[in-house]
């Protein structure tokens, strides 16, 4: 009997003996996120301070990559020490360090000089290939123009949209104030149509007035006389010639864009005009060229 309290009490004081560890646990897990907090912290200041050769070398190898004479790309270092930054722009043609080229150097801007060369050769001779081909489209049209007697109403140019074929707005094309095509402005477009119609361009027509300080009567202005009369050919296209109204578009410029002032003795009869314009399949850059290798070619 006298055995059982003494085994109680020792009970009693294992259990708390365990309960007091229990609560100095918490102890440790603090312990170890104080520790990890403190390597993290160290971590991101050990990576946010910049490597200075490290730094030099993406820098050089950069100006290498690009090519170019110069960029504003500062040194981190001295922007730190100087309290600014973008002051110190780096020279790209003095070499790693302004120290002059090495070989590498030379030979890898001699490659994109090259590289840039023939990317310029080779928009040059696609230039001169279009223009070949609307040169091609410019005869066609001329000879179907020649044969009609109608070779008088129409210019022709290439500029950097593609082939520009000009029919003069005369009387015998369009009545004064009017969009309604007359019999011998449909021959005109009758000779142009099928030339272009097989074609896989764009075709835009711009519809142009003179200057002449004439007011409209059947049009609230210029601007809506030349854009009916740029409508009325593109619908004379698609309805005579077969052309997909898809490829079409028209256009009013009014009287902004002469192609003589008003001073000159043509500007009255040749300002009023309608441009077809058989639109150049070359992207931006080398339908600039177009104007030039056309010349070149005559």
């Amino acid at each position: 009997m006298s055995a059982k309290p003494g085994r109680a009490h020792h009970k009693k004081h294992a259990a708390h003996d365990e309960e007091h560890e229990n609560h100095e646990r918490w102890l440790v897990t603090y312990a170890d996120m104080l520790t990890l907090l403190m390597v993290l912290f160290i971590v991101m200041f050990a990576i946010s301070q910049v490597d200075q050769k490290k730094f030099a070398a993406l820098r050089d190898g950069l100006a290498r990559g690009f090519g170019a004479p110069s960029v504003a790309f500062s040194d981190p270092g001295t922007a730190v020490q100087d309290g600014q930054a973008g002051d110190s722009p780096l020279n790209l043609g003095a070499g790693v360090n302004g120290n002059a080229d090495t070989p590498d150097d030379k030979a890898l801007r001699n490659a994109v000089a090259g590289a840039d060369r023939a990317r310029q050769q080779r928009m040059q001779t696609d230039a001169k290939k279009e223009a070949d081909n609307l040169d091609e489209i410019r005869k066609k049209i001329a000879e179907a123009a020649q044969k009609a007697g109608l070779m008088d109403s129409l210019r022709f140019t290439i500029d950097e949209r593609g082939l520009v074929v000009t029919v003069v707005t005369s009387e015998v094309v369009f009545a004064g104030d009017r969009a309604e095509l007359l019999p011998a402005g449909q021959k005109i477009l009758d000779v142009i149509g099928p030339t272009i119609a097989p074609l896989p361009n764009g075709i835009e027509v711009d519809g142009h007035t003179n200057q002449l300080p004439v007011p409209t009567v059947n049009y609230p202005s210029a601007w809506e006389l030349s854009t009916a009369r740029a409508s009325t050919v593109v619908r004379y296209f698609v309805g005579h010639a077969g052309i997909a109204a898809s490829r079409m578009f028209a256009c009013g410029f009014a009287g902004e864009r002469p192609l003589y002032p008003p001073s000159d003795p043509r500007a009255a009869a040749l300002n009023r005009r309608v441009e077809i314009v058989v639109l150049s399949t070359l992207p931006p850059e080398e339908r600039a060229l177009l104007p030039s290798a056309a010349a070149k070619a005559q």
